[in-house]
């Protein structure tokens, strides 16, 4: 996958979301993955900016709404994702989209 560079050429780490619609909701039974360097045992988990666990694997299924970010040893932060609980929501599908393309929105309540 696509990975950007910071500022100091390293590759940050990226979440994955699954399914793969964005803004996130609980609901969805939502799974995030943290792709990046280093090993997956070496993946800690940030939920609203406070350390919140350190996983043996890369991915978990999120049961509670929040900020979610991941580190890798070297790596850094990834950038957040957000996991709402809300009774109404509109949805963009998480892809890569250049002008032009058409985009499929899902209004989900």
């Amino acid at each position: 996958g696509w990975c950007p560079l910071s500022p100091a050429g390293a590759q940050i780490p990226q979440l994955l979301v699954e399914p793969p619609w964005r803004p996130a909701v609980l609901w969805d039974w939502v799974t995030l993955t943290c792709q990046g360097l280093g090993t997956a045992g070496d993946t800690t988990w940030y939920k609203d900016g406070q350390r919140w666990r350190q996983n043996r694997g890369n991915h978990f299924t999120v049961t509670e709404s929040g900020n979610y970010t991941c580190d890798r040893p070297g790596s850094g932060l990834s950038p957040p994702v957000t996991v709402l609980h809300a009774p109404l929501v509109l949805q963009v599908q998480v892809k890569l989209l250049l002008e032009g393309d058409t985009v499929t929105l899902r209004c989900r309540s």
